[in-house]
């Protein structure tokens, strides 16, 4: 029988069987990652599915929860049927917090979009959180939720369709969350998840701006999330906008900032228990060191990447890096040589970065493959780089990111040369008609 409204969901606790929330949660986000699904499940999201705070899933987990238990209806788990929820039976919940949970729920729409980065963008204007004059005298648990969701959406809508038609509309929220800190919360356990939420949504709107090429901009959210992390004394937020800094640093040529960015970073981060964040601060320092054309200390910076990824995921392994798995260690030390000018060895951990990524995330296999491009034009392979560039154009229409495109014009400019090929001028002629 499905959870009341205020009843535990004892059905899911059966499930979990003798797995702690933890380590389940693990298991939710290894199950995702299956079938191509994005969810930042954790311990305390699992708490609140059984406590029955979460009388529904939404409906990424819905299809995670059925892929992990096949033939079983929503029912069968514990949860309420849907529309009860969601309809009109919902909106009559006299609940003395429905107004604040309503005006939450509008936060949490505001980033859920449908097919297209077009329809993603219209969806986020209608965020009617950004209008502070709406916003409740003291933050609760509700609205912490609602901020928490944003970052989730935010990463889910990037890895589909890239950043541009993201920033602008998503830098409503990130003002909503932080007047929602500036107000205050009602209890120092919100005040604590709004702190990290704050911090996060700025890493994350951050990259948005990073992603499409506005770069000062970035550096800005960047430093706010920093700030924030040092405030609320969290070392997960500092590392992971530590992390973010060395990777715009090296964009922007200051390769000694990106190496002492991610040494910070690692500091941070040696209390949390996490191997995987550890290797992608070691892959954020190989890239600085590269960038200052030190090949011996960048190799053994990828040497710590590699030792560091081999320990496996851990428990204690932050939300915000499901993105990070082999595919991207290939593609960042790819990066690396690419940086120390050895293009074809470049060229071979693009490609295997390009074939390990799953095809759900169109923006990051556009990435790999445009890096892939880059490297095998460098390298003196212009048929294989026309070919490669064209299958970053064919994911052009779904995917706006201004970080691939720019990469796309890189490769064009370096085939020039050999536009004779009939391989290499088809592709020319069709990017310049893009």
């Amino acid at each position: 029988m499905a959870a009341s409204p205020h009843s535990p969901n004892s059905t899911f606790r059966r499930l979990r069987g003798q797995h702690s929330p933890a380590e389940f949660a693990a298991l939710v986000r290894r199950a995702a990652k299956e079938i191509g699904e994005t969810v930042s499940c954790d311990a305390r999201y699992i708490g609140r599915v059984e406590s029955g705070e979460i009388r529904c899933p939404n409906y990424a987990y819905e299809r995670v929860f059925r892929h992990m238990f096949p033939g079983r209806a929503l029912a069968d788990l514990g949860f309420s049927p849907r529309e009860s929820v969601r309809g009109r039976s919902a909106q009559r919940d006299p609940s003395p917090s429905s107004s604040s949970a309503k005006e939450s729920d509008v936060l949490r729409r505001a980033f859920m979009a449908g097919g297209s980065a077009t329809v993603a963008a219209a969806t986020l204007s209608l965020t009617l959180l950004g209008d502070t004059r709406r916003l409740p005298s003291r933050a609760g648990e509700s609205e912490a939720d609602a901020v928490e969701d944003a970052v989730r959406q935010i990463r889910l809508l990037d890895d589909r369709h890239g950043a541009d038609a993201l920033y602008r509309r998503a830098a409503e929220p990130l003002r909503t969350a932080y007047a929602l800190l500036d107000a205050g919360a009602t209890r120092q356990s919100t005040e604590d998840r709004l702190h990290s939420g704050a911090g996060e949504l700025a890493v994350s709107v951050g990259w948005l701006a990073h992603d499409s090429g506005r770069f000062d901009d970035a550096r800005s959210h960047y430093a706010e999330a920093l700030a924030t992390a040092r405030v609320a004394r969290d070392p997960g937020l500092e590392a992971h906008a530590f992390s973010n800094m060395a990777f715009l640093a090296r964009d922007c040529g200051r390769s000694r900032e990106a190496v002492r960015a991610a040494q910070a970073g690692r500091r941070a981060a040696r209390s949390l228990g996490s191997p995987r964040l550890l290797s992608l601060l070691a892959l954020r320092e190989a890239g600085g060191w590269a960038g200052l054309g030190d090949r011996r200390a960048c190799e053994e910076a990828l040497t710590r990447a590699h030792t560091d990824f081999s320990r496996g995921e851990s428990d204690a392994d932050p939300e915000w890096m499901s993105f990070f798995g082999q595919a991207e260690l290939e593609s960042l030390e790819a990066r690396c040589w690419s940086s120390l000018g050895e293009h074809a060895r470049a060229a071979r951990h693009a490609r295997r970065a390009a074939d390990l990524q799953d095809p759900h995330f169109a923006r990051n296999v556009a990435l790999y493959t445009a890096e892939l491009a880059g490297d095998l034009a460098r390298a003196g392979a212009p048929d294989e780089a026309a070919w490669a560039g064209g299958r970053v154009l064919d994911l052009l229409a779904e995917v706006q990111s201004t970080r691939v495109r720019s990469m796309l014009s890189e490769t064009a400019g370096t085939l020039v040369p050999h536009q004779r090929s009939p391989r290499v001028g088809a592709f020319l002629t069709r990017h310049a008609a893009v």
